[in-house]
């Protein structure tokens, strides 16, 4: 797919983000051929493909499909809950041969992953260049680690990690408000920004506030195409979703049916 984007507004925000979200960003000029993949591996494990590269998000367990060996593998781990983190991606990855790196938060123990692996080790609001182009950025998460801001010269991507607004019953009201500005306080940081991709947290056992952190994102980010993940093999609660809020059904993917979508 071939799409004609104006150049637009050429003012960026305080965060580097173009002010005026049809605008691209430097490395595109005008005519742009997409070619970007997405599959669902499982729960918050992503595989996005583009031209000349893989990346690999919070892969837990799952099939992997068979990967292209002349494209490199980037592995991004966004904190070291075993629902996030399986080292097993690292046995995967050299079983099928192919080349790759990893950016892992910090808070990954070093004895996790084989040594000789290049790893960038992520701390929250930095950003890093990667030795293939690709710029990673992160937010603080508002459980464990990190989540990504990934600007590849195919698209932007966001993986959330678990930053989310986890408001739980149970919790004081004073605890959930808090949780609820630091949240607010991470997203606003990408406010306008603009994602041709993004992985968002719905997660059901949050009772009425499963959409509290997704409504967030959704009002203030700009995104082509919204995947939600972290929903525990209920994906039901996507369909729940786009019912109460139908105004954002055209954003919002079928997760489970991810298997090399392209956007």
């Amino acid at each position: 797919m071939v799409i004609c984007v104006p150049y637009g507004n050429g003012n960026k925000t305080s965060t580097g983000f173009w002010e005026d979200s049809t605008r691209l960003p430097e490395y595109y000029d005008g005519t742009y051929e997409y070619n970007m993949k997405i599959t669902y591996i499982n729960h918050s494990g992503f595989l996005v493909e583009t031209e000349n590269c893989y990346y690999v998000f919070d892969y837990y367990k799952g099939e992997m499909p068979r990967l292209d060996k002349s494209k490199e593998v980037v592995v991004f781990c966004s904190h070291f809950h075993q629902d996030h983190f399986n080292p097993k991606i690292f046995e995967i990855l050299d079983d099928m041969s192919v080349n790759y790196q990893a950016v892992l938060a910090k808070d990954i123990s070093k004895k996790k992953y084989p040594a000789g692996v290049k790893i960038t080790t992520a701390y929250h609001d930095q950003t890093y260049i990667l030795d293939n182009g690709t710029q990673v950025s992160t937010l603080l998460s508002t459980d464990s680690g990190v989540a990504f801001i990934v600007k590849t010269s195919d698209g932007a991507i966001y993986h959330a990690g678990d930053l989310n607004d986890w408001h739980w019953e149970g919790e004081t009201e004073a605890d959930n408000r808090h949780m609820a500005s630091m949240y607010r306080a991470e997203i606003d940081k990408i406010k306008d920004a603009h994602f041709d991709a993004a992985f968002v947290p719905l997660d059901p056992r949050q009772e009425k506030h499963y959409a509290d952190g997704m409504l967030y994102f959704l009002k203030y980010v700009n995104c082509n195409a919204v995947f939600p993940m972290h929903y525990w093999n209920e994906p039901s609660v996507i369909d729940r979703f786009i019912t109460e809020y139908p105004q954002y059904k055209s954003q919002i993917k079928n997760t489970e049916s991810a298997k090399g979508e392209e956007i």
